[in-house]
């Protein structure tokens, strides 16, 4: 009997450029995406880097269990697992529940290759950045849904959510079958 493989999709925000941050801080502050960010991720598993982790106000964030990609430092609170490489972190998602890959930008082009789907707030606007998103081709993703253009009343900035999912074929887990 076949065990179930994880799900993984990732959260973030862009901007028009691809840029999604700035000395380790996010370039805008939107309520109403940090609320969806919240819904999407909240009672699953997150993975992220160490410096994404770290750049947390509150840490760990509630009714979610982190698992944190870290060479060097280990974490010991409460749902929190730290892990060392990309192999033992897809180990570490529970079987047949999504889990979200939320950042930052070396996270996300590493673990891109085994996300099935991508839920992206694209705000309409460049920023100066150091840290960008991959880009999520053509040739392995279209777009399944996206909301309407939207303007942030205290920034002026406007934003919609999209949800991307690969169209290219098999996403494979070292040490896992197949998953289509």
């Amino acid at each position: 009997m076949a065990t179930a493989t994880p799900t993984l999709s990732l959260v973030v925000a862009i901007a028009a450029n691809r840029a999604i941050g700035k000395d380790n801080d996010l370039l805008w502050h939107l309520p109403d995406d940090l609320k969806y960010f919240k819904a999407l991720t909240t009672g699953h598993t997150i993975l992220m880097g160490r410096k994404t982790y770290e750049s947390f106000p509150r840490r760990p964030l509630p009714d979610r269990f982190h698992i944190v990609l870290s060479e060097h430092v280990r974490y010991e609170e409460e749902n929190v697992k730290t892990v060392r490489g990309v192999e033992e972190a897809l180990a570490a998602l529970p079987a047949g529940e999504e889990s979200f890959v939320i950042g930052g930008g070396q996270i996300f082009r590493m673990f891109l290759p085994y996300c099935r789907k991508a839920y992206v707030t694209e705000v309409k606007k460049e920023f100066e950045a150091d840290t960008f998103f991959p880009e999520l081709l053509p040739s392995e993703w279209k777009l399944e849904s996206a909301r309407p253009w939207q303007t942030d009343a205290a920034s002026g900035l406007e934003y919609r959510y999209a949800v991307y999912v690969r169209i290219s074929g098999n996403v494979t887990f070292p040490g896992k079958e197949n998953k289509k």
